[in-house]
This record gives C-alpha cells, structure tokens and sequence, in this order.
C-alpha cells in the first residue's frame, strides 16, 4: 500500500489535538532545514490508513509515530530520537540515547505521555497548518 509519500520523506504522525504534540511539530518544522519531514495527525484520514494498514493498538502507541516508506514505522522514544538526529547540531546529539534499550526509553517517553494532556493540555480539535506549511501535511 502507499501512502503518496515521496521516497525520500519521512511521515511523522502525531496526536493532533495534544498541545505538546503540537509544539514538537512547530519545533520540527522550525529545525528542519532539509525538508525531511512531512506530518500527519493520527485523527487525520491518511494517520487512520496508515493505523489499520500496520495494525497499531491506539491504546498502547497514541502519540508518535514515525513512517519511512523503505524502513516501515517506529514508535514512541525511538521515533521521536530518530527525528532528533535528523535536525541538525545540536538536536541530533539527542540521538545518542538510541543506544539505551528501548523498554527504559519508552518508559520515560510513556510516562510523559500519559501525563501530556494534563501537564500541557489538549485542543478541540486537530491544528489546521497556514497555507505556507499546507504542502507539509497529509490530510
């Protein structure tokens, strides 16, 4: 199945109605100097196919994925450290935690999680991107 992502992109899909979510977008968006990544809300039509076509449980991952079209998806603390390591000095530095195993990183990564919406709050409804970022966005 595609996704109409071209092969050199990476789709991230993110929680579109959390807060911080939302800020890590903008801050990807900001830092992104290659234009790596595109970006899709996990509510949004295109983050629904892509769910059901890898069969991810929304209970257990429902904050970040992270979609190649070659390597297939990654999840929670790995998705997000391999976007960092794809920003440039000195976020990539933030890389360097891929080596500690994933069932600690994803501990933290699902502690902060489960407390976003109460630490950071939650939208009504998904962030719509400015005509400028529109082509960044799958819908």
């Amino acid at each position: 199945m595609t996704f109409n992502i071209p092969q050199n992109k990476q789709l991230i899909l993110f929680d579109g109605v959390c807060n911080l979510c939302n800020s890590s977008v903008q801050f990807v968006i900001k830092h992104d100097k290659n234009n790596q990544f595109m970006f899709t809300a996990l509510q949004s039509e295109a983050g629904q196919k892509i769910i059901n076509h890898f069969n991810i449980d929304t209970k257990k991952v429902d904050s970040i994925l992270l979609f190649t079209p070659k390597k297939g998806i990654v999840s929670k603390s790995t998705a997000a450290l391999k976007v960092a390591s794809k920003l440039g000095f000195p976020i990539n530095i933030l890389s360097v935690f891929l080596i500690i195993p994933s069932f600690i990183s994803n501990w933290v990564y699902d502690f902060i999680a489960k407390n976003r919406y109460k630490w950071f709050g939650k939208k009504e409804a998904c962030m719509i991107p400015t005509p400028e970022l529109k082509n960044k966005f799958l819908s």
